[in-house]
């Protein structure tokens, strides 16, 4: 008779365990044809573990392990006594079913990854407007955003402007109409949401919205305001002259769909 050691080293059952392991971990990701994507692996081949069928090379295990933060346990013992205690709060038990897959189900169809060249009027200059770059990125099935605040617009607020104070990070967040971004300085001293659609244009790279900054309500300066989204990986030039003008500007400087988005001179609603 086979003893328990054996068993559990046996091909079978070490493809058996692995293949409802992966499966336990894949359900959290709406797309499966998204997650080969992400892991880069093919698609015939990552079926074949889900069904049992194979178990992965030492060097394909090793990325399936660190993308789902387990270690190679994952092919003897299943998933629920190997997984990391600590739950992000976007997972917790309580809301995982509302945000917890918020940013995965986003595909690059509907916003893809890359630099993105934003406008908007300035929260705390009237008169003014702010111009900058940020950066969408997908990582560990999420997908997040980086960008730096204006240096004029830190000084205006009295903090002073090194590159650790102005830096922003956030999280995308799936919406029926399009998506949303929560972000925040380090520290989440501030935080901003936005939410952003997709506007019919002939490349297809325009989202507009609003964006909306967490203070008390104050007699001078906005909360809110209308906010453009332009996608421009691989426009060279358009980067490098946002680069360059980056920050708070005048109605002059911006680009003319970005000034017609914004509907300079309409209340916003």
């Amino acid at each position: 008779m086979a003893s328990e050691e054996s068993k559990k080293n046996d091909p079978v059952q070490l493809r058996s365990v692995f293949g409802a392991n992966l499966r336990q971990l894949s359900a959290r990701y709406p797309s499966v044809a998204g997650l080969c994507r992400e892991l880069g692996i093919n698609r015939t081949q990552f079926n074949r573990y889900l069904s049992a069928e194979s178990f992965p090379r030492p060097d394909v295990l090793h990325r399936i392990c660190k993308f789902f933060d387990v270690d190679a346990r994952v092919l003897l013992e299943p998933v629920d006594s190997i997984a990391p205690k600590t739950v992000d709060v976007f997972h917790h038990p309580i809301v995982e079913d509302f945000l917890g897959k918020s940013g995965s189900s986003i595909s690059e169809s509907e916003f893809p990854s890359g630099v993105f060249r934003f406008s908007r009027p300035s929260f705390v200059s009237e008169e003014q407007f702010v111009i900058g770059l940020l950066y969408v990125f997908r990582r560990d099935g999420q997908t997040f955003v980086r960008g730096f605040e204006a240096k004029q617009a830190m000084l205006q607020q009295g903090i002073e402007p090194t590159v650790r104070n102005r830096e922003i990070r956030g999280i995308l967040i799936k919406q029926e109409q399009g998506v949303a971004i929560l972000a925040a300085r380090r520290g989440s001293t501030t935080c901003s949401f936005s939410f952003l659609s997709r506007v019919a244009s002939f490349q297809n790279n325009y989202w507009e919205g609003y964006a909306a900054r967490t203070i008390a309500e104050s007699i001078t300066g906005q909360r809110v305001a209308r906010m453009v989204f332009e996608h421009v990986s691989g426009n060279t030039e358009a980067m490098l002259s946002t680069a360059r003008l980056g920050g708070l500007c005048s109605t002059d400087d911006l680009p003319a769909y970005h000034a017609r988005l914004l509907r300079l001179g309409q209340v916003f609603q």
